[in-house]
């Protein structure tokens, strides 16, 4: 030890620095916490492994999101229900996007937290007790494992599987050189479970175990044949950490989201790889589980969607769509988890530095810290000092005595095994013998008391922990604390020993934890915020009388005389949509001054135009340029049922939006390098058509006929005139909302056409389009009426359905090439009934 070196200056903020550059998240970050953690001012907490603290924002957010909607419960159809509905499936996405994932490779099922993950898995694995001639399944773990991980096996116990725990260092230790890979003869099913972090130490273990195991190189898989499958407890790891499931395909991934957030807290996930989804078996069923049963005999079908199949009732949806607002806080402050990682093992770092250095006035150490390593990179520990304090002499000072201190010195950190004995055993050197006797013949001492000795032998230790909020200040009073209440006069540090550590393994920019693209272009997005009548003879002439598109989706048509056709339908048309604040599409169902939005198309300007009474018109490219299409502001938000990716349009057309809509929202656009296809194929297509933002097809075509039958109706309906402009025939066919308007058929004879060709474009007609409430909205004032609904519904029996849908077929691409005209013939094709 140097006896000349100053403890204090050691905790000055430029001593900090030299050991950690990667602090905060620019601009100033003490305002930040001031102004977003008012409530911990005075307080150093410091137990973020347990439990991480929720900024205000998230809070301000989230009750003006729940007092200003109506949400119901998702599992009826009401507006207010389909609008949970939306919202919750949004956050699903999200979730997935959050560890670089979609929903094509994983399902999100949410559940109460982690360790109800952990028993969702544990009932539905599909154990095999074995045969004769085959051994059954096993069920390992680590034994550096959470108690909720190590619970499940009370489940395999009375299934008759064999419960295998297997210490870190013989995961490599007992590999085999080269991979087992599956045998053919035996699909036993097995699962191994290993923690991605430690929540003891804090020790990170390497992702690459998943495949390793997976491919049966790691130990115990390379030993016992069958199929093995992987639970990663994410649960330590993700409070402070990224995690791609592109890097680490596991098969079951348990999580808590108080962890990361703070706040909900009781809501956690069990992320399930869409490949394992369905060895799954359930027995229990609730509501919302089943597609058919019968409550007389025992008869049940279940759903098909994994998510659905195991939420049993209704979800915790308000706390679901909390999670919404956790996403943009936490991404707002610190632009990404790898920002976080960065900054909280920076803070861990430098105290494991000064504690593991500081030292009695006689030179002995003051701690005795339970760690792998020497806080070399955050790839391999996490934001977690585990450690006790030693006197002077060398003993152990029980955990309870310094987290009695603490406390009277509002130091808030945890205490004891932190429900992972494995790891609290393997450190502090106690055997399974001494627990028992602990137990049963000392002392009586159990998880959770504050017997902290027996025989003078620890039974538990202290934790301190890291989140994104905390600061250099919580170290130094920290440090400070222990220097005052424990360590003998005068303090020392051991010079040698923190030089060595100032030089062991800084953190490195060259990772495989850097953010993935999908987490950079998420945290962007995150900071800144769907027959009746005769007929002419087959062949006979019609004619298009009106072409509209609809640029942004439920806002006004733009009319048009001649317009190219694109891959996707008429060009950009639905190329853009308006979501929420919780990134959902609006539509006049929920917001009918959208139709009062007027969009106008300037192909030459390059420039798509809002324009609204009372409003300056802004503008966004039509096209951008593709090389900052990588950059973009990626979203990810559903349009009937599809989930679709889609670019953020900016801060401008936001703005004005939020400001004319009077609520926060965004305009988005699809990517042009996202492909989404038409759910049904028409029968003669060769492959399904692509679709933009529309609902079910690329156009939609309505019969002037057919309009005119509904006037005749509504007319002659005691209620149903409304005022003259309903009548108007213009502003029927407006509430329609159709692309193609033409004349000189029947009334509904579009129902029985197979194909139309327009000028030189041949379509096919994929269906009718179903009609809802949304027709009744006039698109002039965008006042809700019940017409022309009632009078449609009580002419068309049955499903209400009203204009047909058309998508092009152009096997060589020629449709791209034309240009639709109004005035054009058209020529139609019966069905061959």
């Amino acid at each position: 030890p140097d006896p000349t070196m100053d403890f204090h200056d050691l905790c000055s903020f430029e001593s900090f620095q030299q050991c950690c550059d990667q602090y905060g998240y620019g601009g100033n970050f003490r305002d930040v916490v001031e102004q977003e953690f008012r409530r911990s001012k005075g307080v150093t907490y410091l137990d973020h492994a347990a439990a991480t603290l929720y900024p205000e924002s998230l809070l301000r957010d989230y009750f003006r999101d729940i007092s200003t909607n109506l949400y119901g419960n998702p599992h009826s159809h009401s507006p207010s229900s389909s609008l949970t509905h939306d919202t919750v499936e949004r956050v699903r996405d999200r979730v997935l996007q959050h560890f670089n994932t979609t929903s094509k490779e994983y399902s999100v099922i949410f559940t109460s937290g982690c360790t109800a993950a952990l028993k969702l898995v544990a009932e539905s694995f599909p154990w095999s007790s074995g045969a004769k001639r085959e051994a059954g399944s096993f069920f390992c773990y680590l034994t550096d494992s959470h108690t909720s991980v190590v619970g499940m096996r009370g489940r395999t116990a009375a299934l008759g599987v064999v419960a295998l725990p297997v210490a870190p260092q013989e995961l490599t230790t007992r590999a085999k050189d080269r991979v087992q890979g599956e045998d053919a003869s035996c699909q036993t099913p097995h699962l191994f479970c290993y923690p991605a972090q430690s929540n003891f130490s804090g020790r990170k273990y390497p992702l690459s175990h998943v495949r390793g195991i997976q491919a049966r190189r790691l130990y115990p898989a390379c030993d016992l044949p069958g199929r093995w499958f992987v639970l990663l407890d994410a649960a330590s790891h993700v409070g402070c950490s990224p995690l791609s499931l592109q890097d680490c395909p596991a098969d079951f991934i348990p999580i808590s989201f108080y962890k990361i957030f703070g706040f909900p807290s009781g809501l956690g996930a069990l992320l399930v790889h869409n490949d394992a989804a369905g060895i799954l078996k359930k027995s229990y069923f609730g509501g919302g589980t089943a597609a058919a049963y019968l409550s007389g005999e025992d008869y049940y079908v279940q759903v098909e969607n994994i998510s659905d199949r195991f939420e049993d009732g209704t979800v915790s949806f308000l706390d679901i769509i909390a999670l919404n607002h956790a996403f943009e806080s936490l991404y707002r402050i610190t632009g990404s988890m790898h920002n976080i990682q960065q900054h909280t093992f920076g803070l861990a770092r430098y105290t494991y530095m000064l504690l593991s250095s500081l030292c009695h006035g006689n030179g002995r150490p003051v701690a005795q810290i339970y760690t792998e390593g020497q806080f070399e990179s955050p790839i391999t520990q996490g934001a977690i000092l585990n450690f006790n304090l030693l006197d002077s002499s060398g003993q152990i000072i029980g955990y309870s005595q310094v987290d009695r201190m603490t406390s009277l010195y509002n130091i808030h950190v945890r205490t004891g095994c932190f429900c992972n004995t494995g790891a609290c055993q393997a450190f502090l050197g106690i055997s399974s013998q001494q627990m028992k006797r602990n137990l049963q013949y000392k002392a009586g001492h159990v998880c959770g008391d504050n017997m902290d000795l027996v025989d003078g032998q620890p039974t538990g230790s202290v934790r301190v922990s890291f989140g994104y909020m905390s600061t250099f200040e919580d170290c130094q009073k920290f440090l400070k604390f222990v220097a005052e209440c424990f360590v003998e006069k005068p303090v020392t540090v051991d010079q040698v020993r923190l030089q060595k550590l100032k030089t062991v393994g800084l953190p490195s920019e060259e990772s495989n934890e850097h953010p993935s693209g999908a987490e950079k272009k998420s945290a962007e997005a995150s900071r800144k915020r769907f027959g009746h009548g005769g007929s002419k003879r087959p062949g006979e002439a019609y004619t298009l009388t009106n072409i509209y598109i609809y640029p942004i989706k439920s806002c006004s048509a733009y009319e048009v005389q001649d317009w190219p056709v694109g891959p996707l339908g008429l060009l950009y048309d639905r190329g853009w949509m308006v979501v929420n604040h919780n990134g959902v599409c609006l539509s006049q169902k929920r917001e009918t001054r959208l139709c009062l939005i007027r969009p106008q198309v300037h192909l030459a300007a390059n420039k798509l135009f809002l324009q609204a009474s009372g409003m300056e018109s802004v503008s966004v490219p039509l096209e951008d340029d593709v090389r900052l299409h990588a950059d973009s502001r990626v979203c990810h938000s559903k349009v009937c049922g599809d989930r679709v990716e889609t670019m953020d349009c900016g801060d401008e057309a936001a703005s004005w939006l939020s400001d004319f809509l009077g609520q926060p929202c965004r305009l988005i656009r699809q990517r042009p390098d996202y492909t989404r296809e038409m759910k049904k194929k028409p029968v003669d297509a060769a492959d399904s058509p692509l679709l933009s933002l529309v609902n079910e097809a690329q156009y939609l075509m309505i019969n002037r006929a057919s309009v005119a039958l509904i006037q005749d109706l509504m007319s002659s309906r005691q209620d149903g005139c409304e005022g003259h402009q309903l009548l108007h025939t213009q502003s029927v066919i407006s509430r329609f909302r159709a692309n193609l308007v033409i004349a000189g058929a029947e009334p509904f004879e579009e129902d029985n056409w197979s194909h139309l060709i327009i000028g030189d474009t041949r379509f096919m007609v994929a269906g009718r389009c179903g009609r809802c409430q949304m027709i009744g909205v006039d698109q002039d004032t965008g006042t809700k009426t019940k017409e022309p609904l009632i009078s449609l519904s009580a002419y068309r029996t049955g499903k209400v359905t009203f204009g047909v849908y058309l998508s092009h077929q152009d096997p060589e691409g020629s449709a791209r090439a034309n240009v639709l005209s109004v005035g054009s013939l058209i020529r139609a094709e019966p069905h061959n009934y």
